[in-house]
Order: structure tokens, then sequence, then C-alpha cells
């Protein structure tokens, strides 16, 4: 087989859903509906945080973080979801896959470290709610979204450089409509077993370690409230976890659900591996805005203030 320098070699082709193509423009509005919701939702969280001063505190702080991130996500996945299914245009070069990818794992890394976050946010305000507005400063909750944010563009950057070493033959049909680590590194002919390892320790140390703290806030948590001898009092303070509890569902299992359809799902079908993957990237941006307006009465109550002032 011959092998080509990636510099040389043409684009790769993104997938939709094959056999549908003429159904295409119906999957595009779908999806512009879907990314209406997402972008809408999100940006009309940030705006009530921004100018509403009674929301500035850790809880709404660490929410406008994970809008951002949603805002982020949709916006790199956005031009080449709607290049094929508009154009029906499948060519991505290199470079700008690559730029994706980097951008796609790079908010991926920072939800779930927001989601971490919050976490620890109803944490200390369930177990410690004396010390809760002197543990989470505005100067600690900055300090935690710069870290957050270095450690995601840390550990992204090397991906894209592992993947710069690699030579690809005559396969160049990727998986999604978008560009992943696993999905690229599989149309390599030398050995990339450097690259795919590096992307396992990755999701072990970000999202299995978050994940795992994650579990370890809650069971706090739980212990805390069973302390608690009122129900009601128990029923309150297990209410303010419920937004959070499925943002992390919303996140966590389609994303456990794409690992390991790339790393173990040989033969699965591909029409799974495509519907996973849509849903990895639309549910959590889409529902959680969807999530938080419902059960947070503070973001439910001055929407609807401010619509009805501008009426």
């Amino acid at each position: 087989m011959t092998f080509l320098n990636i510099s040389t070699y043409g684009p790769f082709l993104l997938t939709g859903f094959p056999g549908l193509e003429d159904s295409y423009p119906v999957f595009s509005i779908l999806f512009c509906f879907l990314y209406a919701i997402a972008l809408m939702g999100n940006s009309l969280i940030l705006v009530v945080i921004w100018v509403e001063p009674a929301l500035h505190t850790p809880m709404y702080l660490f929410l406008s973080m994970l809008a951002t991130s949603d805002l982020g996500l949709c916006a790199t996945t956005l031009p080449s979801l709607l290049k094929l299914f508009w154009f029906n245009d499948r060519e991505v070069h290199f470079d700008a896959c690559l730029t994706q990818m980097f951008f796609i794992h790079l908010f991926s890394l920072m939800e779930s470290g927001i989601l971490f976050a919050m976490a620890f946010d109803r944490y200390v305000a369930i177990s410690n709610p004396l010390r809760y507005t002197t543990i989470l400063t505005n100067v600690n909750i900055a300090k935690i979204a710069l870290g957050l944010s270095l450690r995601a563009v840390s550990v992204t950057c090397p991906g894209p450089l592992l993947i710069r070493r690699l030579r690809f033959c005559e396969a160049n049909v990727l998986s999604h409509s978008y560009c992943l680590h696993p999905d690229i590194i599989k149309l390599s002919c030398s050995d990339h077993h450097l690259s795919s390892i590096y992307g396992l320790i990755i999701v072990i140390i970000t999202f299995g370690m978050d994940s795992a703290f994650i579990l370890l806030s809650y069971v706090k948590i739980l212990i805390t409230v069973l302390g608690i001898a009122s129900r009601v009092e128990q029923f309150k303070a297990l209410h303010t976890c419920v937004s959070h509890l499925c943002a992390v569902l919303l996140v966590y299992v389609p994303m456990l659900g794409v690992s390991i359809i790339h790393r173990f799902g040989k033969h699965v079908p591909p029409v799974v591996s495509i519907i996973m993957g849509y849903v990895y990237l639309l549910v959590p941006p889409v529902l959680n805005p969807v999530v938080y307006c419902i059960k947070t009465r503070e973001i439910r109550t001055r929407i609807w203030g401010n619509l009805l002032k501008s009426q």
C-alpha cells in the first residue's frame, strides 16, 4: 500500500447519512432548528446573568461558563455540518479538520471541567453554607476558570501535533460530519499507537477524573443531606442539584457512548455511530439551557420578566 504525506494528500471527506443524500435539505432544516435553539438558549442565559446583578453568584457564574462552552461547541461544528447538508460538500482540508478537532475537544474538556466545578459549588453550598461566599469568591472563580482553560489547552495541543507525524493512504472518509481525534487517526496507514494511547490517557485523566470527583461530591452531598432532620429541608437541598445532575447526564452519557463506539464498536452498524455523534454534539448545547430555564426559578422568572417588559 502506498503511503502519502498529508501535505500532498487530498482533503478528508465528511459523512452525513449515506444513501439519504436526497433528504439532506430536510436534515438541514432540522439541524438549523436545533442549532437555533442552542444558540438562542445559551445566549439568553448569558444575557440574563450579565444584566441581573442578583445572579452574579458562584452558581450562575459557573452556569454562564457552561453556556459559553456550549456556544463554542456549536460555533465549531456548525460550518462543516451546514456545508455538508446544504451544499452536499463533503470535502474538508487537513488543516481545517485539525483546527475543528482541536476546538471540539477543547470545549468538550472545558465543559467537563465546568461540570466538576459546579458539583463542587453545590457541595460547598449544601455542606458549608455559611462559608459559601467566602470560599467561592469572584477571585477564586476566576482562578478556577483560568485553570480549566489552561488544562484544556495544554492537553489538547499535542493531539494535532501527533497527527501531523502520521502518514495517510487512500482511505479518507471520516465517520461524521465533523472531525474527531479517534476518527482521524483510524485513517492513518502508519503506526498511530502513540496518538491512540495519548487520546486514551487524556480521556482518563480529564473526563475520568472529573466524573469521579463529581460522583464523590454527590456522595458527600447525599451524606450531608441525610443528616438534615427535616424532610422539607432535605428536598430543598437536593432540588438545587437537579439541574446540574441533568447537565452531567446530558454531557457524559453521549460522550461515553461515542468513545465506546469509536474504540470498541467495530461491529456496530455505521448509522448508530453517526446518530451517536450528533447526539454527542447537539444534545448538551440544546437541552442544557432548556433544563436550567425549566428547573431554575431565578433564571425562569427573570427571562419572563424581561420578555414582559419588552412588550
